[in-house]
């Protein structure tokens, strides 16, 4: 099997933490120059936006110089450019460093920072604030954590070290243990192991369970409840990596997680700056072998839920 030639390094350095854009043209196309395909590929930019990024010199090629407006177009080429980032609403909150050494940085992230970029979340991300904080502008995510769901995070530092990383979640040989904070049923039977089928279609906000072979398998466990005010605490041990899974299975159950604005009801996207409700999912420990060291590690999360720590406050909000 023939090997991808890798591209070549970025010639841009990075703005607030965040990568410039990598564009690779086509093998063959109806384009007589570079910024006709980049106007026609980049369609949802503001109009002339593509012709002023040509005029003022901000696309460029491997060598790092300027590609002229009417340079032809070259099958294979790279070119590299920085894309307007969006207005974001700063996430007040910080993140708090858990282990770091030369080759992994663990945090403890916030609920409502995003990972890493995506969408209109672009430099108020965990990647990009890290990368600022740390000085480390090498730094990757060896896996995501949805953005309502605060907890332990895992970074590479080297880059060639990233897919080592990477594997050990893509083949599930990280032990993960969340916390969720839900009503209390006396009727559930627990400790139980729930399997399904979750389908999540894209631009679809919330994932459902459909009949089917299971690609989702959640242990839940009920850790303490409280009379009082009909709260519990529960464990829930993922093995698979479904999109929501953890929040799917917990609504199924009958319990669904605290704040969670999708499930069992779709009530909307959480409103920029709104940080009043956060969704009571918590990542709380990683576990695994390191790859590169041959070490094992074990990280716990120093975070409390706060609908378990104050209800009154957190409902009151």
């Amino acid at each position: 099997m023939r090997r991808r030639t890798p591209p070549p390094p970025a010639p841009l350095p990075q703005r607030r933490g965040v990568d410039p854009v990598r564009v690779r043209l086509p093998a063959s196309g109806p384009w007589a120059t570079v910024r006709e395909h980049l106007v026609e590929r980049l369609s949802g930019a503001a109009p002339g936006a593509v012709e002023a990024m040509f005029r003022a010199g901000e696309v460029v090629g491997a060598d790092g110089r300027p590609v002229a407006p009417d340079a032809p177009f070259e099958p294979g080429m790279f070119v590299w450019f920085h894309r307007e980032l969006p207005e974001e609403v700063p996430v007040p909150f910080p993140l708090h460093v858990v282990h770091r050494d030369e080759h992994i940085v663990v945090v403890d992230k916030p609920h409502f920072l995003a990972t890493t970029p995506r969408g209109t979340h672009v430099a108020e991300t965990a990647l990009a604030r890290l990368r600022r904080e740390l000085g480390l502008p090498t730094l990757s995510a060896a896996h995501r954590l949805d953005r309502l769901t605060a907890g332990l995070v895992l970074f590479t530092v080297r880059p060639e070290e990233r897919g080592r990383y990477q594997t050990l979640f893509r083949d599930r040989r990280v032990r993960k243990e969340y916390e969720a904070v839900a009503s209390y049923d006396p009727g559930l039977a627990l400790p139980r192991t729930v399997r399904s089928r979750i389908v999540k279609e894209r631009g679809v906000p919330a994932a459902r369970e459909v009949p089917g072979e299971p690609n989702a398998v959640t242990r839940v466990d009920l850790v303490e409840h409280r009379a009082g005010d009909g709260l519990a605490r529960y464990r829930l041990v993922p093995e698979t990596g479904q999109t929501h899974q953890l929040r799917v299975h917990m609504s199924a159950l009958g319990v669904p997680i605290l704040g969670d604005p999708l499930y069992p009801v779709v009530t909307g996207p959480v409103p920029a700056g709104d940080f009043r409700r956060p969704l009571q999912l918590l990542a709380r420990t990683l576990e695994f072998t390191d790859p590169v060291t041959g070490a094992e590690r074990r990280f716990s999360s120093r975070r409390v839920l706060e609908a378990w720590e104050d209800p009154r406050e957190w409902a009151e909000r």
